[in-house]
């Protein structure tokens, strides 16, 4: 108590100083992150220790492996992004962590840390969503974007629209009820053949397919519009495969691709600008691993701008999960004197509404 009672009056006084340094940690799934990031906008050092290789064996990310390796490495990143931002400890302004959602493990792992750099720093403490990273990562690759804005978060965990109607504060239109788009690429790239990650392996392979060649479904949910469902694109897809393999037919990697990425993204856009309409909002942006996906880039930027909507992303490193990003949504929780107490524990199930 006596920590957050002075780190209340030390963020008080924060509000006021020039220029704020925030050492961010992320951890909530198969990246080991650590950045340094000053004042929410721009980016020292971004220290991204990615599990990829690991995984790959298993065809997916397995979480006890995932959470050993972040306890093998965090204090080596920590050290390696000080060291490339030529910073030392002592001018830290304070600490940030993602707390949820993502695997219990893994975010204990930067949760622990975050916690015993800030206590021994005297320096505030501050509980990041991983959604609100993600929104947060179109602030640091664009200067000029500024809330109210609408942005399609697209992950392998997560898929998303959200009204971000100012800093730190959200209002969610619509989430998948299923299988996040990000979480569909992976499965079908897995009965496919073309292994973990899905999501860039079926992006190379549709560029050499017809996506018009298999009509695949695009789900839409009576009475949600804005919600997604990815279920059965995913079940359709896998039982035309299977179905193909016992009749003897040869089956197009290429072709199965680009049809199945093609109606993922057409769901994915249609729904963004549909609601963005709604909204009255012109300033649309999109984050998360499948963010990089060039189809949906094009396809989005396209139809926002026949209806006036500027579209916003983020470069390829701020797409995946990394530290700058819980670092820039760090800074406006600060500026709002929000920070944790020791006590901020992983929530793996983290809801986007416990932020408002």
């Amino acid at each position: 108590m006596a920590y957050f009672q002075n780190m209340k009056k030390k963020t008080e006084l924060l509000k006021d100083k020039k220029d704020i340094l925030i050492l961010a940690i992320e951890s909530s799934c198969d990246e080991t992150s650590v950045a340094l990031v000053r004042n929410g906008r721009e980016v020292v050092s971004n220290v991204i220790s990615s599990q990829i290789d690991i995984h790959k064996e298993y065809g997916g990310v397995v979480p006890e492996i995932a959470s050993r390796k972040h306890v093998e490495v965090i204090n080596y990143i920590v050290d390696k992004a000080l060291s490339e931002a030529n910073i030392n400890l002592n001018e830290l302004d304070a600490v940030a962590v993602t707390y949820g959602p993502g695997l219990v493990g893994a975010l204990l792992v930067g949760v622990a840390m975050a916690k015993g750099l800030a206590f021994g720093l005297k320096v505030p403490l501050i509980g990041v969503h991983h959604i609100e990273g993600h929104i947060s990562s179109n602030y640091i690759h664009n200067p000029d974007l500024e809330p109210p804005f609408l942005c399609l978060v697209v992950s392998g965990g997560h898929t998303m629209l959200v009204c971000v109607e100012d800093y730190c504060k959200y209002r969610l239109m619509g989430q998948t009820l299923d299988d996040a788009a990000g979480e569909a690429f992976d499965k079908i790239a897995r009965v496919i053949g073309l292994g973990y990650p899905g999501g860039p392996a079926i992006e190379r392979y549709a560029k050499d397919g017809d996506p018009t060649k298999y009509d695949y479904p695009r789900v839409n949910i009576k009475g949600k519009p804005y919600d997604f469902s990815f279920s059965g694109l995913k079940t359709a897809v896998i039982n035309h495969v299977h179905n193909m393999k016992q009749a003897g037919e040869k089956v197009n990697i290429n072709d199965i691709a680009a049809s199945f990425q093609q109606a993922v993204v057409d769901v994915l856009v249609e729904k963004s600008i549909n609601c963005a309409n709604e909204l009255g909002i012109d300033k649309l942006a999109i984050a998360g691993g499948v963010s990089a996906n060039s189809l949906l880039k094009d396809q989005m930027n396209s139809l926002a701008g026949q209806h006036g909507i500027k579209l916003y992303t983020p470069s390829i490193i701020l797409s995946t999960d990394n530290a700058a990003m819980i670092g820039s949504a760090a800074y406006y929780r600060l500026l709002r004197g929000e920070i944790s107490d020791l006590s901020l524990n992983a929530i793996p199930y983290l809801s986007l509404s416990s932020l408002n």
